[in-house]
């Protein structure tokens, strides 16, 4: 049976919900009989605001429902006579109207009754009290006057409200006075001054009380204080002070140690409730200011309900326990000394609940217990109350006992139903609850809802609810899929209130559910199913970014989840929702944050939530940019030629600092230049900066990270140094020559921070080396060379450069050699040889040019050779000259690259740094023979059957006297299979040859070289493919088109016809592709491509194209197409012509006389069709006509024109209806009532002629319109509608 099932969540989430119904009391169906139960009533301790009515709620809910009754201040309630007050119908909450009344009338203790046949219930005392704000009481307050550096306390005393006011200090501007360490207000509402200021003088320091419920505000008088500063008065001055003014303040005024103000002594004692609020608070006095802490003496402070307030000096623990009692010890501490004080904490406790008393329902003759288990300090005293009634005063019960927490009720009788009340107070407070006995005979009820369907998470526990009610109370059995039994063991467990729990749930545990309730009055069963999803779990967590300001971040979330499952993504930002900013996308399984900027830090969750479960994923987005500039830039231990430089360093933007990077500015020299002076760790912020004489120096720091430099810092102030001698000389110094006859020397002038101080010059000095002789020397200023004359030609020179200034000379300065300049060289390399070593290679010797000749640094040889002509030439044909330059003092080199057979020239030259001396004279030698290039070309032409001819021509490079031509050729196969190996000798005069004697329809493949004395050349290769035998192929009426070079795909590609309709295609492929398809069209035509898939192997291929027509023309090509059909090689097009059909048919159809009988035999059909309209509609000729008018059946009238109708048969002449025409409304033909009706006659088929000739066809049985046709006219056809119908 198909039952609408209800949906219900069962997962981690609604734990709480199951185990909260495994420890409810029984709940009895409101509609079985039981005693009332109090289900809502006012608070305890109930403040009214006296502008609005009293409400007093009382509802209680019962079977029969309760009637109500109130007491008032222990006596009875009478609501009736008091027209102010009005109880709520079927409900005991009294409304009391107190417009024109004082609501002082109406204060008091309040309880409420509520009763029916099976007991009474009763409420809370209920103590209603109004709020109240009173206002301050009139008073002068002069003004306070201190000395600097004293204590002050000003008071605020507030009057006494109900509930007690909120305080807090302002001035004439409404704005709250500044609190700190040393100004605070303590818990009573008092300015605490620990010690005054001048600044403390001001004439509105003004207390505050705003009363909450009544949200009025009183305000105290302005206080005024004027503090003075006894040292900058005179004696008399402050004599007089202090005679006038009793008002001043006498206390210590200099710096002391701390005292406290508040509370004062050294110990004190305070007492919490168990569940309150403990609040603690020292404040102390003292310059400078005292700092307060605490500690518990006896243990650890509870810091997971403790806080501190009021600048340390209030302590406060929420929740109290039993273990906060103790000693706790507060400090103030200043830098002359401290204080102690010790609060001693007692923690009493009101009545609390360890175990209320539960409604019992129970049975006929059965037993149970009302327990009422509470604690306190004091322990509580309990009293039991039957009906609202003393249980001491109450009849005597025999079935009932009473020890002390504890009621036992024993074979219980029909009838004795009742309310029982347990009061368990001490003095400070109560507790008072109801709970009732039923008596009752009740078979079992399943409470919960049928074909409840559970869904939970594989591996959380699942809860399947079978809440009962009967009495007896039911015992539940579970079954799973209606057969197994479920006992109370894993992974079960039944719980007391029939609920059945599977500890960890798993796919096998989906299915069907039955509990079953039974008592010893029946039993009753009941249907839910369980259903265990797969979890939700985030495969692809978000990892922790790190991200350039302006740059992406994306975050990564791909989650697997149960597919049956709705999933719903959501981002968070630090446990938020993420900004509204168009920067943000969130896609399907990522987040993409745009142009990050440092408010976009933080950590970003991915939580995907599905109706059962959720799983979610962090991580940290750190946004890093370039450090900020350092600042705050400080020159300390300046010495002469060094200072150290300090620094704080700037923000770090997420990215630790690596280095730091100090910057000078020389404003003596270079202004506005700014140079890299040293580079200290990211971890420093001091640098140790070596300086240069002379110089104006401003310095600033970079950062650097990750990211990069920061701005660089504002720069230091300038530290001058004063001048000295240089340092250092010149640099890069260097001695060359420029002419044959002169020596400059260069050197690297020293920068202005170099130069130590004013006049710099430089000392040029130079000498010839290995010669003695003194040093020549010279004074330049602002120059980087100079040049010595008149030298010899290149001869080594010592030069050295020394800087001086104003203040002296530089170090002295090391020698270094260079040469005066160059001259080209006087002579050429003599005794020139030439060894060949084969028609490429010589080898070139000389005898080197002696070093005086040289006249400069020897560069090298160079050997120029050039090929004159070629020695089948009598002609020169000179080529282009070649160069080889053989470095350093060399007496030999190779010449590489000459060619076979040839007559080469060559001189040598030696080469300086000034140029090329003179020419060798000219030598020449000649190259042998070497093998011959390729031919320059191989055709094959004039293919046949089985011969073909080929033609080439002679090598471009004979590299000698040619022998002769080597032939090789061979078969090559469908399978690229080398068939055996012809081979042909042709003289060196021959240029053509016949072959004969081929295979026909066969590929071959030609090897072609040239030979000399010294071998066979490289060898070029050719194809070709004899034609098919005329036996197998008919003439073919197109000639194939020329095969392609070597390279196309396609080669030999031809066509013959074959019958008349088919044509044969041949050709040959080489391509890797296997797509081949032969393509044909009909020439003119608009139509697609016929494509048909062949071989694609590679090698000689046929095909047959079948199914043409005779005496059309084709297009034929040849494709290759890749996987996506798109074209990669195709043919030209070639064009095939089939011959016409020699068939003698002919085609029935065109034949002039086989179209006049078919005229004939429709124009007779058409004759006999008129003549059978004419004679029905005469109407005098059929025996079905005279019975029906016979049977003429009144209900059938004849139709007229203007109900949108017409008869059956009418005449063209008057439009009346035929005699006898019986169309019914809806257009359809009725059966005649009579016997002798038209379909015994018309045999109930279609229209047809009969066996007098006559066509019955409108009388039949059946209609022939479709039915769409409707109501339209149902008027006989005329001859010429039944023509038209036929035609």
């Amino acid at each position: 049976m198909d039952r609408k099932r209800k949906w219900v969540l069962s997962s981690g989430a609604l734990l709480v919900i199951f185990l909260g119904r495994m420890t409810t009391a029984l709940e009895v169906p409101l509609d079985l009989p039981q005693p009332p139960t109090i289900t809502h009533q006012s608070p305890k301790d109930f403040i009214i605001d006296p502008r609005e009515n009293i409400l007093i709620y009382c509802e209680a809910k019962g079977k029969p429902h309760p009637s109500f009754s109130w007491t008032r201040n222990g006596t009875h309630f009478d609501v009736e006579k008091d027209s102010k007050v009005l109880m709520k119908p079927s409900s005991g909450t009294l409304v009391i109207d107190i417009s024109g009344e004082k609501a002082e009338a109406y204060e008091g203790i309040y309880q409420c009754t509520a009763r029916n046949e099976h007991g009474t219930a009763v409420s809370n005392n209920i103590f209603i009290r109004q709020s109240r704000s009173p206002l301050w009481s009139k008073e002068r307050k002069e003004a306070i006057m201190v000395q600097v550096g004293v204590s002050l306390v000003l008071q605020c005393r507030p009057p006494a409200g109900l509930p007690p006011p909120i305080i807090f200090w302002m001035d004439n501007n409404f704005q709250r006075l500044p609190q700190n360490t040393r100004v605070s207000q303590a818990l009573n509402g008092d300015l605490y001054f620990s010690n005054v200021l001048l600044d403390d003088t001001r004439n509105d320091y003004i207390c505050y009380a705003r009363f909450p419920h009544t949200q009025t505000i009183q305000q105290k008088q302005p206080i005024t204080v004027k503090v003075l500063d006894m040292d900058a008065i005179n004696e008399t001055v402050a004599a007089l002070y202090n005679y006038t003014n009793n008002l001043f303040v006498d206390s210590p005024s200099g710096e002391r140690r701390p005292s406290f103000m508040a509370p004062l002594g050294r110990s004190s004692t305070q007492m919490a409730l168990r569940g309150g609020v403990l609040e603690l608070e020292c404040i102390a006095e003292g310059l400078p200011t005292p700092e307060v802490s605490w500690y518990k003496e006896s243990g650890d402070l509870p810091s997971s309900r403790m806080s501190f307030h009021n600048f340390q000096k209030t302590l406060k623990i929420a929740d109290v326990m039993e273990a906060d009692a103790g000693d706790y010890r507060c400090t103030a501490k200043n830098s002359l000394g401290s204080a102690h004080h010790t609060i001693k904490v007692n923690v009493k406790a009101a009545p609390f609940w360890i175990s209320a008393p539960r409604n019992l329902i129970l049975a006929p003759k059965e037993t149970g217990i009302l327990t009422c288990r509470v604690s306190g300090d004091p322990k509580p005293q309990i009293a039991w109350s039957v009906n609202g009634v003393p249980i001491e005063d109450s009849p005597k019960d025999t079935s009932r006992k009473v020890e002390d927490d504890t009621v036992i009720l024993s074979d219980v009788q029909t009838g004795s139903s009742a309310v029982y009340q347990c009061n368990a107070s001490n003095e400070f407070g109560y507790l008072l609850a109801n709970a009732f006995v039923n008596v009752l005979a009740e078979a079992p009820r399943v409470l919960t809802p049928p074909n409840n369907v559970y869904q939970v998470i594989t591996n959380n526990p699942a809860f399947l609810d079978c809440a009962s009610f009967g009495s007896p109370i039911p015992t539940i059995t579970w079954f799973k899929d209606s057969q197994t039994s479920i006992l109370n063991r894993d992974p079960y467990v039944i719980h007391n209130n029939g609920t059945l729990e599977i500890n960890v749930a798993q796919s096998l545990n989906s299915g069907k559910y039955t509990c079953i309730a039974s008592n010893n009055l029946g039993t009753r069963e009941n249907h839910v199913y369980l259903e265990v999803k797969e979890p939700t779990r985030i495969l692809a967590q978000p990892e922790y970014m790190v991200v350039q300001r302006n740059r992406k971040a994306v975050f990564e979330c791909k989650v697997k989840h149960d597919p049956t499952l709705i999933p719903t993504m959501n981002w968070l930002k630090d446990n938020g929702e993420l900004p509204d900013d168009e920067r943000f996308l969130v896609d399907t399984d990522s987040l993409t944050i745009n142009e990050v900027t440092e408010e976009d830090e933080g950590t970003y969750t991915c939580v995907m939530n599905t109706t059962l479960d959720q799983d979610s994923a962090s991580a940290m987005l750190t946004v890093v940019e370039e450090p900020d500039p350092p600042t705050d830039l400080e020159l300390t231990d300046q010495r002469e030629r060094s200072v150290q430089l300090t620094w704080i360093p700037g923000d770090e933007h997420n990215s630790p600092t690596q280095k730091f990077l100090v910057q000078y500015e020389d404003l003596l020299h270079q202004a506005g230049v700014w140079h890299n002076l040293t580079e200290e760790e990211g971890t420093k912020t001091t640098a140790h900066l070596d300086l240069s004489p002379y110089a104006y120096y401003s310095f600033r720091v970079l950062a650097v990270n990750h990211v990069g430099y920061s701005q660089p810092s504002q720069p230091s102030r300038q530290y001058r140094t004063n001048p000295a001698a240089p340092d250092v000389n010149p640099t890069d110094v260097h001695g060359v020559g420029t002419e044959h006859n002169n020596l400059v020397i260069s050197w690297k002038e020293l920068t202005g921070l170099q130069s130590n101080g004013p006049g710099l010059q430089y000392k040029v000095n130079w000498r010839q080396k290995d010669v003695e002789e003194d040093w020549l020397s010279e004074t330049v200023a602002n120059a980087s060379k100079y040049v010595v004359s008149g030298t010899p030609t290149f001869v080594p020179y010592e030069v050295k450069v020394q800087a001086v200034n104003d203040y002296g000379n530089g170090p002295a300065p090391e020698a270094v050699v260079g040469y005066s300049g160059e001259d080209v060289p006087m002579s050429a390399p003599e005794s020139v040889q030439v060894l060949v070593q084969n028609g490429t290679l010589a080898e070139v010797h000389w005898e080197p040019v002696l070093t005086s000749m040289v006249r400069g640094r020897l560069q090298g040889y160079k050997v120029s050779y050039w090929r004159e002509r070629s020695l089948h030439q009598a002609e020169a044909q000179q080529e282009e000259q070649q160069v080889l330059l053989f470095s350093g003092n060399r007496t030999d080199g190779r010449l590489p690259g000459l060619k076979p057979y040839s007559l080469y020239t060559l001189n040598i030259r030696v080469v300086n740094g000034k140029g090329e001396g003179p020419p060798s004279p000219n030598h020449n030698f000649e190259t042998p023979e070497g093998v011959p290039g390729p031919p320059s070309f191989l055709r094959i032409k004039n293919t046949d059957m089985d011969s073909l001819t080929l033609e080439w021509g002679p090598p471009q490079d004979n590299n000698g006297r040619l022998t002769g031509y080597t032939l090789k050729y061979q078969p090559v196969n469908s399978s690229n299979e080398l068939g055996p190996v012809e081979e042909m000798m042709f003289p060196a005069n021959e240029t053509t040859v016949v072959l004969a004697d081929l295979k026909y329809s066969t590929r071959y493949k030609f090897y072609f070289n040239a030979k000399t004395i010294k071998g066979s050349g490289p060898t070029i290769t050719e194809e070709a493919v004899t034609i098919m035998d005329e036996a197998f192929i008919q003439q073919p009426i197109v000639d194939v088109f020329k095969v392609r070079p070597i390279g196309p795909a396609f080669t030999n590609v031809n066509s013959s016809v074959v019958g008349e309709e088919g044509a044969v295609i041949s050709w040959e492929y080489f391509g890797p592709d296997k797509n081949v398809y032969v393509e044909y069209i009909v020439e003119n035509s608009k139509e697609d491509w016929t494509k048909e898939c062949v071989n694609g192997s590679s090698g000689s291929q046929t095909y047959l194209i079948k199914g043409l027509k005779p005496g059309t023309s084709y297009r034929v090509r040849l494709v290759v197409k890749d996987h996506s059909e798109a074209t990669i090689h195709s043919t030209e097009e070639l064009v095939i012509t089939l011959p016409a059909m020699k068939s003698d048919q002919v085609d029935l159809a065109t034949q002039g006389w086989f179209i006049g009988l078919m005229c004939a035999i429709a124009l007779l059909i058409l004759v006999l069709l008129i003549i059978c309209f004419i004679k029905r509609n005469k109407g005098g000729k059929y025996p079905v006509k005279e019975k029906e008018d016979a049977h003429q059946d009144p209900e059938i009238q004849p139709m007229k024109d203007d109900d949108g109708t017409f008869g059956e048969y009418s005449d063209t002449e008057d439009h009346k209806p035929l005699k006898g025409s019986r169309t019914p409304s809806n257009g359809t033909v009725k059966r005649d009532d009579s016997d002798d009706s038209l379909v015994d006659y018309g045999e109930g088929g279609d229209g047809q002629f009969n066996e007098d000739g006559s066509f019955i066809g409108q009388y039949s049985g059946k209609k022939e319109k479709d039915t769409h046709e409707g109501n339209e006219s149902s008027e006989a056809p005329s001859p010429v509608n039944a023509m038209n119908s036929f035609v």
